[in-house]
C-alpha cells in the first residue's frame, strides 16, 4: 500500500465551498490563477502556506455548500496529499473523485491533531499520529483507479488508449 507523510493543516467543520474558494474568483480564467485565495475568507495566508505533501485534516461536511467544481481543483492544485475529515458533502465528494483528489474518512484524528504535526498515511489501513494509529479503509478501486489517474477524464483517456 502506498505510504506518505505530510505536515497537518486544521480545518474545522462545515467548510463549504465558498470557503475553499469564495465566489468572486471563480471568474478568474485558470485554477492556478485562482489558487492564492483558496481558503481566504477563513485564513487569507492558507494558500501560500501550504507546501506539496502537505495534509487537511477537518471535521464533518467537509465542501457543503455550492456544488463547484473548482473547490477540489484549488485543494488539487495546493498540492496536499489528502483531506482527512469526518464526513464530506456527497457532490464534492464526487467532485474530488473525478478531479483525482484523494479524499479520507475518519472521526477519531481530529481531535488527536494539532496544525503542524505531522501525519503518516498507509492508504487503506492507518493514520499514524504520534505512536498511535487510526485505522481507515480503502475507496473501492474504481474510484481509487480514478484518483491514481489524476481524475475521470485522465482515467477514461488511459482505458480507451487517448492521448
Amino acid at each position: 500500500m502506498e505510504k506518505f507523510t505530510g505536515k497537518v493543516w486544521v480545518l474545522g467543520d462545515d467548510i463549504d465551498t465558498d470557503i475553499i474558494i469564495p465566489t468572486e474568483y471563480l471568474a478568474m480564467p485558470t485554477v492556478e490563477d485562482m489558487k492564492p485565495y483558496g481558503f481566504s475568507p477563513l485564513r487569507p495566508e492558507l494558500a501560500a502556506q501550504m507546501k506539496e505533501g502537505d495534509i487537511i485534516v477537518a471535521g464533518k461536511n467537509f465542501g457543503c455548500g455550492s456544488s463547484r467544481e473548482q473547490a477540489p481543483e484549488i485543494i488539487k492544485a495546493l498540492k496536499v496529499s489528502c483531506v482527512i475529515a469526518k464526513s464530506y458533502a456527497r457532490i464534492f465528494f464526487r467532485n474530488s473523485i473525478n478531479n483525482g483528489l484523494l479524499l479520507i474518512e475518519n472521526d477519531q484524528i481530529q481531535d488527536a491533531v494539532k496544525e503542524g504535526d505531522e501525519l503518516t498515511v498507509t492508504l487503506g489501513e492507518k493514520i499514524e499520529h504520534n505512536g498511535v494509529e487510526y485505522p481507515i479503509h480503502s475507496l473501492p478501486d474504481n474510484l481509487m483507479d480514478i484518483i491514481n489517474a489524476g481524475g475521470l477524464v485522465k482515467a477514461m483517456q488511459k482505458r480507451n488508449n487517448v492521448k
